[in-house]
C-alpha cells in the first residue's frame, strides 16, 4: 500500500484516514453562574480528521444550539475545534445531563457526558 507518490510519510502530513475526536464537555465556572446569572458549556474535540466533524449538544434530552468554532489544523495534521452552549443560571440548575456528540457522515457519532451532579458550581 503505498503511503504517498513521493514515497514519504513523515508526522507533517496528513493522517491517510479518518480519526475520531476525543471529546471533553467543561462545566461552567462557579464564578460565572453566581457572577453573570449565566452557564456557558464548553465542548472540546481534539485529534479529530477531517475537519468537517459536526459538534451537537443535549440538555436532558432535548437538542440545543451551540457556537461552533472552526477547525483548526493541529502539528500532527489532525483538528481541533470547539462549541459553546450558554444557558441561563437557573436553567444550568435544573439540568440532569449535558452531552456533546460528534458527526460526520456515515462514523459512529462520538458522545461526552457531562453530569450537573459532578460538578461544584
Amino acid at each position: 500500500l503505498p503511503l504517498s507518490r513521493g514515497g514519504k510519510n513523515d508526522r507533517g502530513s496528513v493522517p491517510l484516514c479518518d480519526a475520531t475526536p476525543v471529546l471533553t464537555v467543561l462545566p461552567p465556572s462557579s464564578q460565572e453562574v453566581s457572577g453573570k446569572n449565566e452557564a456557558t458549556l464548553t465542548c472540546l474535540a481534539n485529534k479529530g480528521f477531517p475537519s468537517n466533524w459536526k459538534l451537537q449538544w443535549t440538555v436532558d434530552g432535548s437538542a440545543r444550539t451551540g457556537d461552533m468554532s472552526h477547525g483548526i489544523l493541529d502539528k500532527d495534521g489532525k483538528y481541533s475545534w470547539s462549541n459553546t452552549l450558554s444557558l441561563s443560571a437557573g436553567e444550568w440548575s435544573k439540568v440532569v445531563s449535558v452531552s456533546c456528540k460528534a458527526t460526520r457522515d456515515s462514523q459512529t457519532p462520538v458522545i461526552e457526558t457531562l453530569r450537573r451532579s459532578d460538578c461544584s458550581a
